[in-house]
């Protein structure tokens, strides 16, 4: 009884989604900081990685490993993104009932914004705290009622341009009011570890291509080498370099698949010096040659 009423909660969800999902996978639309995402079949457990944002799912169900953790979210719930981490992604999902989502950026300055126009001031409380960096929420009726409402104003691209901005910060302000309200205040206390990580992650993954070292990401996060190792472990379960590795693997395959780009050109778009030393740890990492790879499959979701 309680999947029935999920998913009657949801129908107007999936036929908004439907609408704008164009194609397999994840869709741009109107609004550069929203996709919605559309998927008909299993996908095993396979690694992935999202920028920061909030992943609502109107229909099927997604099955997330991070480190230690299982993170299990589908219709009756939304998954929280607020750093970008990768982890082993297992989607489910048939021709009968596909996988239907909407993905929203999470944007620092518009959630300090909403924070600060909240009334709630700094807490050192969450500025001591390290918080799982992807966690989920029910999606209840104020969180679903307010995604329905940005979905609604994309179908038509003036309604996008005037009515879609407010509509993200009503998402966002949303999930402010939420169970997982408190890793969205940590990505914005600015003297707390978790905003530190934060802004180290976003100057890896804008330079993940260039040769970094721990010590510039420890100088990015304005933290010591050895108090940023520990506090970029906490976050991600990833030791830093072991981070840029994976980000390079998986920045790469999008290259492979989505742009058609050979072994070596995409080995070297991504930072590696050496084509053999690439193919190598793509192997390791994904169970197969980069070389193997079919351009423009359908990226795994």
């Amino acid at each position: 009884m309680q999947l029935t009423r999920h998913v009657d909660a949801n129908a107007p969800l999936c036929s908004l989604i439907r609408s704008l999902a164009t194609r397999p996978g994840f869709v741009p639309t109107h609004l550069p900081q929203v996709q919605v995402l559309s998927w008909d079949h299993y996908v095993a457990s396979s690694p992935q990685i999202y920028e920061p944002s909030l992943m609502i799912l109107a229909q099927g169900s997604k099955l997330a490993r991070l480190g230690p953790r299982t993170l299990e979210y589908g219709a009756g719930h939304y998954l929280v993104q607020a750093l970008s981490v990768p982890f082993m992604c297992e989607t489910f999902a048939t021709p009968e009932e596909p996988l239907l989502g909407v993905a929203v950026d999470i944007d620092r300055g518009v959630l300090g914004e909403l924070v600060q126009s909240m009334g709630l001031t700094p807490d050192p409380g969450v500025q001591a705290q390290t918080p799982q960096s992807m966690t989920s929420a029910a999606l209840d009726t104020s969180m679903r009622d307010s995604v329905e409402r940005l979905l609604l104003c994309l179908q038509n691209p003036v309604d996008a341009k005037v009515l879609g901005p407010a509509r993200i910060r009503e998402v966002l302000y949303t999930a402010l009011r939420g169970p997982q309200a408190g890793v969205l205040r940590a990505l914005v206390e600015q003297q707390g570890h978790f905003a530190r990580i934060g802004a180290a992650l976003t100057h890896l993954r804008a330079h993940y291509a260039q040769p970094l070292s721990v010590e510039v990401l420890a100088a990015c996060a304005n933290m010591s080498v050895s108090t940023f190792h520990e506090h970029f472990k906490r976050c991600t379960d990833m030791a830093p370099m072991q981070y840029l590795k994976r980000l390079r693997l998986l920045k790469a395959q999008q290259m492979l698949i989505g742009e058609g780009l050979g072994v070596a050109q995409a080995a070297h778009r991504v930072g590696y010096q050496s084509t053999s030393q690439f193919s190598r740890e793509y192997k390791r990492l994904f169970a197969r040659s980069p070389g193997d790879e079919l351009p423009y499959q359908s990226l795994p979701v």
